[in-house]
């Protein structure tokens, strides 16, 4: 029987300790250009209105293609602190001084004695601070993939590094103006409505980043 209880013992610790498979979230990588090529209207012309350079055009991007390229300056600075202070004391006393005018009487406890004594006295203290400090430089290319019927433009793009078998990806989408971009067709990441940056990387450095597959078991095992 005493086996029995133990075998389910631990099975029950075991049990507690095993944690819900989590399932890998996809990569976020940007959509290929899939545009569909609309007919000409005169095949005969030699000149063509969406591809002509003229000498005072605005070389903007405004239409579904275009390419606009986006400066991201991102600077983000957190800072929190929390600091809490607690007490509290409480004492009660009871008892009987006389019972029908007797200062005693066998059974009964009473007098100057109280029959009933309890205090209780509790403090806490608590102090946090948290810091976060982020910094992002780097320029990307985009390309309009939707225009609204408000006029302002969906944009979508990124890029991919790959050095010594270190892959460093850059991820950008968000909603822009066209006259928020600048006459050498580029606009601020502060400008951007519904932005999305995600800058993230493959390789030996980024799994040294990660705790080993040991570590994390002890971690999750570890009650306190």
């Amino acid at each position: 029987m005493s086996r029995i209880a133990l075998f389910c013992f631990f099975g029950l610790l075991f049990g507690g300790c095993a944690t819900t498979q989590k399932h890998a979230l996809p990569e976020p990588v940007y959509t290929p250009a899939n545009e569909s090529i609309p007919p000409e209207e005169n095949p005969g012309s030699l000149f063509k209105p969406d591809q002509a350079d003229y000498l005072f055009a605005d070389s903007r991007a405004r239409r579904v293609g275009d390419i606009v390229t986006i400066n991201i300056v991102e600077n983000t600075v957190s800072k929190n602190k929390a600091s809490t202070d607690a007490s509290k004391d409480s004492s009660i006393n009871l008892g009987v001084q006389n019972f029908m005018g007797n200062g005693y009487i066998k059974g009964i406890p009473v007098g100057a004695t109280p029959a009933i004594e309890a205090g209780s006295s509790s403090e806490f203290s608590g102090d946090g601070e948290t810091k976060r400090e982020n910094y992002l430089t780097t320029t990307v290319s985009v390309r309009v993939v939707r225009v609204l019927a408000n006029g302002v433009l969906e944009v979508e793009g990124g890029r991919e590094v790959r050095v010594n078998d270190e892959t460093q990806i850059v991820v950008v989408r968000g909603i822009i103006r066209s006259r928020d971009i600048g006459p050498d067709n580029s606009i601020a990441s502060t400008a951007m409505a519904d932005a999305r940056i995600e800058l993230y990387g493959r390789g030996v450095l980024a799994d040294k980043q990660k705790p080993g597959w040991l570590t994390r078991i002890l971690d999750n095992m570890w009650p306190f």
